[in-house]
């Protein structure tokens, strides 16, 4: 362990240099951990495209389908969307 991680306490940002910068940090090192993430959403719409959508009546297709897709390839790329966040492997489904 560096002495810049020994100083470094749990509750700061890693990701952030002492003025507020950006910057790189070497995880290879880091232990594997369990991890989970949860996300929350919230959609508005009019009763009668929410009456369309639960009587799978919209003209393009399965609407709650397309969204399921769409959160779980979202999921999949997070590395790439959000900054500063690195991937991880895939966990083992059961």
């Amino acid at each position: 362990m560096t002495a810049e991680k020994s100083k470094r306490r749990s509750d700061e940002l890693t990701h952030l240099d002492e003025k507020g910068r950006a910057r790189m940090v070497d995880v290879s090192t880091k232990r594997v951990t369990a991890r989970m993430a949860v996300a929350q959403a919230s959609v508005v719409m009019d009763k009668t495209t929410l009456d369309l959508v639960l009587a799978s009546g919209i003209e393009k297709g399965d609407v709650l389908s397309t969204a399921r897709i769409a959160g779980i390839m979202a999921a999949k790329k997070t590395s790439e969307l959000i900054p500063m966040c690195h991937p991880s492997p895939s966990p083992r489904w059961r």
